[in-house]
């Protein structure tokens, strides 16, 4: 498992709950934003995504989001500087009901943020044959970019963190979501949130 998260917390702040509820995560191709997405069409939530930080840096700085990528490989503090400002989102009291980001789920586990973390778990070929669909490749390629992008992230996250992505600890509830239609996995999330959030 490698986190392409969601998350949504929740936790007791003067008395009443803070935003944040859940955290969703899974590898590229997974679904998570289709299903974030859903969830805050239906409940009427907000949510904060971590692509959208690193977009909104690059945008911010002039740049491209492949020259932005590549100064954030070559220089760490840029990155943690990315997720210092998530986990900020996920802690503030105003803040979104769903944080999606790769790893979201880790940083609610890391910082005691009571609340629902759930991994998608899709097969290899099935989010390969998504992003093939989505971006125009080839299933060869797809794949093949699909497992170059897990162990640059992988790498990243243990030199940075000491966190390995496929680590199933800090997620609540695992969906194998590999057959199922997105309505399906909307379904399965709904009753975890209605079941975690009484």
């Amino acid at each position: 498992m490698v986190p392409h998260y969601c998350a949504v917390r929740y936790a007791a702040t003067n008395g009443d709950e803070t935003i944040l509820k859940v955290s969703i995560s899974g590898h590229p191709g997974s679904g998570t934003t289709t299903l974030v997405n859903s969830l805050c069409k239906l409940m009427s939530w907000t949510t904060v995504n971590g692509g959208d930080i690193f977009r909104n840096q690059a945008k911010a700085r002039g740049i491209s989001l492949a020259d932005f990528a590549e100064i954030c490989r070559s220089d760490e503090s840029i990155d943690r500087m990315l997720d210092a400002m998530l986990i900020d989102s996920m802690e503030a009291e105003d803040g979104p009901e769903i944080v999606e980001s790769r790893l979201a789920g880790w940083w609610a586990y890391r910082q005691n943020i009571s609340c629902i973390r759930i991994w998608l778990e899709v097969s290899d070929d099935e989010r390969a044959r998504r992003v093939s669909v989505r971006e125009g490749l080839t299933m060869e390629d797809a794949l093949a970019a699909n497992q170059k992008r897990l162990l640059v992230d992988r790498q990243r996250y243990e030199s940075m963190y000491g966190i390995r992505p496929s680590d199933a600890t800090p997620y609540t509830h695992t969906i194998d979501a590999t057959t199922l239609p997105k309505e399906e996995v909307l379904k399965v999330a709904l009753k975890i949130l209605k079941e975690g959030l009484k």
